[in-house]
């Protein structure tokens, strides 16, 4: 059990946007069905176009393999090309490149398949159209030391020099611009005194758009610069000007990768956001040292940069693709600017887990701007360097994808595949930072389960709404009021910025806890209104805005804040109230209004509770510890997260609450689990099976929450439908089969078979036990990837009396199984513990065949050994998960198949206790 205070014992779119689906889905004819599946509940896909080189013949095979595994659609990325097939090339936008477009779309609604691309090639947004003025750029900022009398001898051009400034000894500035000659001279005599000039002008920072295709090179844009968003939709505008031609259903724009921090009209675009000129300033923007002053000027240059991201270039190309009938998919991470805002300006906010850069808070920004902005899907980029190449397997990415739901994402996008033509050989045309999610790796034969059940946790996840209790706001001015570089970027890798602030802390202590919550911004805490005492926001209502230990807040936050309060809300202030405002412009002025605004509040202990309180109108504020202020506040917590692993995602449904659990721990949770909504009847789910049925409930007793029996081995995961009404009686019971006696091995002869994979099918193999197929073979059998059936025929063990169900347990599995008893298919089986009831087992002669396919890794070690050259793709080619060029030449071998030992458990249902 987690160690938790004692205190937590006693918790208990714009107008023009394509129309979504309903966030709200009529209650269910049937309690114990599954929601309808629809092409968005299930899993697409990143689907890259080497060097576009797609002919409609690959294509359609392509797709329709796709859809047969259980895809939802595509999103096209065109990208660098295979070297050898460069005559099959397309250029980005082409009138042959629209028409491969056209044929997916077509092809796809055939299919049921849904459409996306990036506009653009690789990433990010730029191409050759990108003028050295519109592209990403940086600031030039070049000084000069002058003692009085002292001329510039140095030229500068009049049209890129976009300040000029002389700073005294003395505290005099003198504003140079106008006395630049149309031949670059400076006509200035520096005045009595010694004299700092400044130059400032930008550049391209020199990033260019990454991995292009054909046709798509050149700068990335600007996008401090709306008038290069202009510019730079019109090619768009113009492809898709032909009614004919065929369009996604969403645009994509990928995480923020640009190097730049200025603009062409930044200095004007500051003056009239924040109040003053920079130019006035630069000593401080520029300064290297720690002060207050610099810390501020580069607080409110930060702010500005943020301001023209969400104000400016973004909103127009989402305003662009909205005229034209698509949706928007964005990934604001990476970016300089306030990520809550930036992922809500899309229609689908997207998030990504990048290797080992999975922190679920991180994450849930983007779900939080879903929520509280009112959209339904949150996507992921799903699967990026998971693990090295070729040994990532279906497991692996099932983790990842719990935990992506745990975050809030409801619409995974696989990363990925590549299109590969049937005439390319095999392994085919790959990414290097890609899943190789396709149909040529020996995985993709048990995909179909793996997407089967994405697709049944989606289509819960999808309907509905959220049901946060807590909006937590994120003190961004805290981050950005700091020196140091004046691009300040909040990744997905390099995570301070959140865990190692106030803020993320806070975060977690409510996640730990059991609290459900959405992140707000200042914007989005400005859109709130309060309604029998609950605050109400575009996507759903919260109980409690909590801010963070935080010693900087806008005087307009805390004006909205305290009327929130006035108007019937609770507003939680951690610890202590805040004490200053953040930035320079008018710095006396707004803090007087600081200081006005908390006078308001006056503040007085609340019992022994250890809070201060102050009550405003019919609301109040809480000041003190979180967890103390939210059992003030009567918010309930989820204990189910004692158990150590075991987390959830819950949302609200016409008749109650779907909860979306997974065991993340390394232990079983084996009893009775706590809900802390009121729930008279739970229905159990597991998506892996498709399995429903009622959970047996124990009641509450004494103000403790109704808790259902479950078990949940380490990387499960299942859905529980809550309903606040009781269920008639009809309909089967969620078991819980528990061990009723010793363990028997299958023993027989035992025969191994390979079914389908490569370079060759080795021959079969009979032997006394099962093992990996690298043990128990030849030379082939070291090399070969894909599938191998084990069988044997046995008795059943002696029963007892009254025994008869049996659980059969496959042992170690390498890497995923579909078993068949007596030729009853029993399932397919992604994660340990590998196990499934045997359902159809005879006293005598039994049949068991167990399908095993493992993971690509040996025939891959296999090529590079002999040296094939199948790693022939221009750019930077194919490496390793070190950005290292990939060679498996010195791998050992990969166990692979069914090691084992295979065993018959008798079990009994569970009595009700």
């Amino acid at each position: 059990m987690k160690p938790l205070p004692a205190l937590l014992a006693a918790l208990t779119l714009s107008a023009n946007a394509p129309a979504a689906e309903p966030r709200e889905v009529a209650p269910a004819a049937d309690p114990f069905a599954w929601p309808a599946v629809t092409r968005e509940s299930r899993p697409w896909s990143y689907w890259w176009w080497l060097g576009s080189a797609v002919d409609t013949t690959n294509l359609t095979r392509e797709l329709t393999r796709y859809r047969e595994a259980g895809w939802g659609g595509v999103h096209i990325i065109p990208i660098y090309g295979a070297k050898g097939w460069e005559e099959r090339y397309l250029d980005y936008l082409s009138p042959a490149w629209l028409a491969m477009l056209r044929h997916t779309i077509q092809e796809g609604n055939r299919l049921d398949l849904g459409v996306d691309m990036t506009t653009g090639t690789g990433w990010c947004f730029g191409g050759p159209g990108v003028t050295d003025r519109e592209a990403n750029a940086v600031v030039v900022a070049k000084t000069f030391e002058m003692a009085a009398g002292g001329r510039l001898t140095e030229r500068f051009d009049p049209a890129s020099t976009q300040a000029l400034m002389a700073f005294g000894s003395a505290g005099d500035t003198h504003n140079l611009k106008g006395r630049l000659t149309p031949d670059g001279r400076l006509d200035w005599t520096a005045p009595d005194g010694d004299w700092r000039i400044y130059v400032v002008s930008q550049k391209p920072s020199g990033r260019k758009v990454k991995r292009a295709a054909p046709g798509g090179g050149g700068h990335m844009l600007n996008l401090f610069h709306e008038p290069a968003m202009v510019n730079y939709l019109k090619v768009f505008t113009e492809a898709f000007a032909d009614p004919e031609q065929a369009r996604p259903r969403s645009m994509y724009h990928d995480s923020y990768e640009y190097v730049s921090n200025w603009s062409p009209d930044l200095f004007a675009a500051f003056a009239r956001r924040r109040g003053y000129r920079l130019e006035d300033e630069l000593p401080a923007l520029f300064s290297a040292e720690g002060t207050e002053r610099a810390a501020r000027v580069q607080c409110d240059l930060r702010e500005t940069l943020s301001d023209l991201l969400i104000e400016g270039a973004l909103p127009r190309w989402v305003e662009w693709c909205h005229s034209r009938g698509m949706r928007t998919r964005n990934q604001a991470h990476g970016s300089p600017g306030n990520l809550l805002d930036l992922y809500a300006l899309a229609d689908i906010p997207e998030t990504e887990m990048f290797h080992l850069d999975r922190n679920r808070l991180v994450s849930k920004l983007a779900s939080s701007a879903a929520h509280v902005t009112g959209r339904r899907l949150v996507s992921a980029e799903t699967g990026t360097w998971l693990k090295e190449h070729f040994t990532e397997t279906l497991a692996d990415m099932k983790y990842l994808v719990d935990d992506l739901f745990l975050s809030g994402v409801n619409h995974v996008f696989y990363h990925g595949t590549c299109y590969s033509p049937d005439e390319a050989p095999w392994p085919g045309w790959l990414f290097y930072a890609s899943y190789e999610m396709n149909p040529r790796n020996p995985v993709w034969r048990d995909v179909p389960a793996l997407n089967a059940s994405i697709a049944r946790c989606q289509s819960v996840l999808q309907s509905g709404a959220p049901d946060a209790d807590v909006l937590l706001y994120w003190p961004i001015h805290e981050v950005w009021q700091r020196t140091g570089s004046l691009e300040q970027k909040f990744t997905v890798h390099a995570r301070d910025w959140l865990e190692e602030q106030p803020f993320g802390r806070a975060a977690d202590r409510l996640w730990q806890s059991g609290f459900d919550f959405d992140y707000v911004s200042d914007r989005q805490l400005g859109t709130a209104r309060v309604a029998d005492g609950r605050l109400r926001l575009p996507g759903g209502d919260y109980r409690v805005v909590v801010v963070p230990r935080c010693r900087l807040l806008p005087p307009d936050t805390l004006r909205g804040l305290l009327a929130l309060a006035t108007s019937g809300a609770t507003i939680v202030f951690e610890e202590s109230l805040p004490t200053d405002v953040p930035g320079w412009g008018r710095l006396d002025q707004r803090r007087q209004e600081f200081k006005t605004l908390l006078a308001r509040s006056t503040l007085a202990s609340l019992g022994d509770s250890g809070l201060q309180a102050a009550d405003l109108g019919r609301g109040r504020v809480l000041v003190g510890r979180i967890l103390d202020a939210l059992a003030a506040a009567r918010i309930d917590r989820e204990p189910l997260v004692d158990h150590a692993g075991l987390w959830f995602a819950r949302r609200r449904s016409v008749d109650g609450w779907h909860y979306f659990l997974a065991n993340r721990g390394e232990t079983t949770f084996d009893g009775w689990l706590p809900l802390a909504r009121p729930s008279a009847s739970v229905v159990v789910m597991d998506p892996m099976t498709g399995r429903t049925g009622r959970g047996r409930l124990r009641t509450p007793v004494g103000g403790s929450p109704v808790s259902v029996s479950l078990r949940l081995h380490p990387g499960e995961s299942v859905i529980l439908r809550a309903f606040e009404r009781a269920l008639p009686q009809e309909g089967p019971a969620w078991q819980v089969l528990d061990p009723a006696g010793a363990a028997s091995d299958i023993t027989g002869e035992w025969t191994v078979r390979f079914l389908e994979g490569g370079p060759e099918l080795p021959a079969a193999i009979t032997t006394g036990h099962p093992g990996s197929w690298t043990d128990l073979g030849d030379d082939d059998a070291q090399r070969f990837a894909g599938t191998a059936v084990y069988s044997v025929r046995f008795d059943a063990p002696r029963a007892t009396a009254g025994q008869d169900r049996w659980m059969l347990d496959l042992g170690d599995v390498r890497q995923s199984a579909r078993v068949r008893l007596n030729g009853r298919e029993l399932a397919t089986l992604l994660v340990p513990p590998y196990t499934v009831p045997a359902e159809g087992l005879r006293p005598k002669d039994n049949a068991l065949e167990i399908e095993v396919t493992g993971v690509a890794a040996n025939r891959i070690r296999d090529l590079d050994r002999r040296g094939v050259a199948w790693r022939t793709f221009h750019d930077i080619n194919f490496v390793n998960l070190d950005y290292k060029p990939f060679d498996a030449s010195d791998w050992p071998v990969t166990p692979s198949g069914l090691l084992g030992p295979v065993r018959l458990i008798p079990v009994r249902e569970r009595s009700a206790r």
